[in-house]
């Protein structure tokens, strides 16, 4: 058996490629699918396809409705969801795709530090597990197939 895991959270850091490699190294049966984390490629999809928009605001709306097709065709495939609330960035993304992956009734593994109990409280009594490192979300995955 394989899962397809939906890796949900910012794309400004590498936690993707450690929970890849550490997948790998645990030869998980697993394939992952995530939001474009290419940023310029996110932010400017909307006009290299639809051409050039008069302002900001609608060329950020052209881009979310590319994205949000794609996170969701993507999250609806997946088996489970990861979802990694980091400590540099906004965490707005983050928050929509773990509540979308609820919504879809997918299993939802939450990382969140310690220091984001509090605000992620809600939150993390919807996920299925809350953990706090890559590596224990990575272990979670494991048990599955044991």
């Amino acid at each position: 058996m394989r899962l397809t895991v939906y890796l949900a959270g910012e794309i400004h850091t590498s936690w993707r490629d450690e929970v890849k490699q550490q997948a790998e190294k645990l030869q998980l049966p697993v394939d992952f699918v995530g939001p474009m984390e290419v940023h310029d490629r996110s932010d400017n999809v909307g006009e290299e396809i639809l051409g050039e928009q008069p302002d900001p605001i609608f060329k950020d709306a052209a881009a979310s409705s590319f994205n949000n097709l794609r996170t969701e065709i993507l999250m609806k495939k997946s088996d489970i969801v990861i979802a990694l609330f980091g400590e540099q960035y906004k965490q707005w993304n983050t928050a929509m795709d773990a509540s979308a992956a609820v919504a879809y009734g997918k299993p939802l593994i939450l990382i969140r530090q310690k220091n984001h109990h509090h605000p992620l409280k809600e939150l993390s009594r919807k996920a299925h597990l809350t953990v706090e490192s890559v590596e224990q979300a990575v272990r979670a995955l494991q048990y599955i197939f044991e």
